[in-house]
């Protein structure tokens, strides 16, 4: 039987697609991960575009309500308005540096009559409540602030928050709860600078780190994987074809390679070694000693 008559068989042929299906599967995963990596490197391009660039109007990067693009993240911009000290809310579950924490938004009333949403930066979760002990407070009266330009984020279902809390930074929910004006729902701003500055302030967000993570090098593995499903497919059926034909023709199959003696066999061997030696030796003075009574 040849080789391909053998891969034809229905056993082998089912082996075969079992194999296909799975380098199919690690394909798609191999791509999976090369797309989250294309997302991570154009994450990391848009930070390093916007991030140290001037400040700008908000209007030249948000010119109606609709959501912020992707490339105008992190988009400094410059913004003038009053605090509504009494609108505060605090967004609950917000780790930094692994201490459990919460992020403070204000809205800002612009001089438009609209309101925009500022997150101040970090306060910790207090020793004794889930609440900060205390929040660093806003400047009262007229500001003007830089903020960093953030997309909203979604709601979580099932996540709820006490009063004066929030779970997520869900603008049109922020937009229900603000009363002080309109809200602005097509981004929030995370705060670089304000001024007049406060003596103390929460802590301020820092610039993402350029990490792309893992991603290539898992892309890379998956492929890998895949072509050594085919690898191990084509060495099981060469070996049963051997086999096969050994079975035929009476050849008398490759003996096994010996295993690694035992610790059993080892000592075995050293005491026998060492007998062989001894007996060894008792024969060189046997011969020793009958020679030197011949000589005598």
């Amino acid at each position: 039987m040849s080789i391909l008559s053998l891969a034809l068989t229905r056993r082998w042929l089912g082996w075969l697609a079992f194999t296909t299906l799975f380098a199919v599967v690690c394909v798609g995963l191999a791509q999976w991960q090369w797309a989250r990596r294309v997302e991570a490197v154009a994450e990391i391009r848009v930070v390093a575009q916007n991030w140290d660039a001037a400040p700008v109007a908000l209007r030249e990067v948000l010119p109606g309500d609709e959501p912020l693009a992707a490339e105008a993240e992190w988009t400094p911009v410059v913004l003038e308005g009053e605090y509504l000290l009494d609108e505060q809310l605090l967004v609950r579950n917000r780790p930094l540096t692994g201490r459990p924490g919460f992020e403070v938004l204000t809205p800002l009333l612009l001089e438009s009559g609209e309101v925009f949403i500022v997150d101040r930066g970090w306060v910790p979760t207090g020793e004794a409540q889930d609440s900060p002990d205390a929040v660093p407070a806003a400047p009262a009266g007229t500001v003007e602030v830089i903020v960093r330009l953030k997309p909203g984020e979604p709601t979580i279902a099932g996540r709820g928050a006490p009063e004066g809390q929030i779970a997520t930074i869900h603008l049109p929910e922020l937009a229900e709860r603000v009363e002080g004006g309109p809200v602005i729902t097509g981004a929030y701003g995370l705060l670089d600078s304000e001024s007049p500055a406060p003596i103390e302030r929460p802590t301020a967000a820092v610039r993402p780190a350029p990490d792309e993570g893992p991603h290539l090098s898992y892309t890379f593995q998956w492929y890998l994987f895949a072509l050594l499903g085919f690898v191990g497919y084509g060495w099981a059926l060469r070996q049963e074809h051997r086999g096969l034909l050994a079975e035929l023709t009476g050849e008398t199959p490759r003996p096994r390679v010996r295993r690694r003696p035992s610790d059993d066999e080892v000592e075995d061997a050293i005491v026998e070694r060492q007998a062989d030696a001894r007996r060894e030796g008792e024969r060189s003075d046997g011969e020793r000693q009958a020679s030197e009574i011949n000589s005598a």
